[in-house]
């Protein structure tokens, strides 16, 4: 089957993108809007972007009703966010915060979950994450504003935490940290069954000679 995008709807061609685009790992957004209020919520259109320096992007999508994101509306005021990975034991906390509030309800709040003071900048990270991230804002990249479209919103890293108990010498122990992943709809998925790759050389992967 070929499917052109421009004969579907768009949630159609959402669908077929977090149904292939998987395991996803998701972006635990705080910001703090000018008003003061924190602000918490996930986003499954994430990645890391650079090491030099350390940068990170994610997607806010505009809703159904064409509403931009708080997240997205405090990070352009403020040009600060902090991205808190998340692990098994608080994903129920985290799949709360995706209920769609008004700006002036706190996440934090709403979920339970604990905000801590940050170094660098004015947003909590969540206490219960083993790594959070501290960013300033790079830049927004304007995608589309249609309801489902976006921008891609990037970050350089001022600050890590990372939970001793995860740190070994710069990495991070994969089982304790217990990362969950975004499916499609509502599935998600854990990290626990694994499997090593080393990385191979021109020798080990050019064909033998005849």
């Amino acid at each position: 089957m070929i499917i052109d995008p421009a004969n579907v709807d768009p949630v159609s061609s959402y669908k077929l993108m977090i149904g292939s685009i998987t395991p996803r790992p998701i972006a635990f957004v705080s910001t703090t809007s000018p008003e003061g209020i924190n602000n918490l919520a996930p986003f499954s259109f994430f990645t890391g972007v650079s090491a030099n320096p350390p940068a990170i992007g994610f997607t806010p999508v505009i809703n159904g009703e064409g509403r931009l994101r708080d997240t997205r509306l405090n990070i352009e005021a403020t040009g600060e966010f902090v991205v808190n990975v998340v692990s098994e034991h608080f994903a129920k906390q985290m799949n709360a915060t995706a209920v769609d509030v008004a700006p002036e309800v706190d996440e934090f709040e709403l979920s339970g979950l604990t905000p801590a003071s940050c170094e660098v900048v004015a947003p909590p990270r969540v206490a219960e994450a083993y790594v959070s991230m501290e960013c300033k804002l790079i830049q927004v990249v304007e995608i589309s504003n249609k309801i489902l479209g976006g921008s891609f919103v990037i970050g350089e890293i001022v600050r890590f935490h990372v939970d001793d108990r995860v740190f070994d010498d710069y990495r991070i122990d994969a089982d304790l940290l217990a990362t969950v992943g975004r499916m499609g709809g509502n599935t998600y998925s854990r990290t626990a069954d694994r499997f090593d790759l080393p990385r191979p050389t021109l020798d080990d992967v050019k064909p033998a000679s005849t």
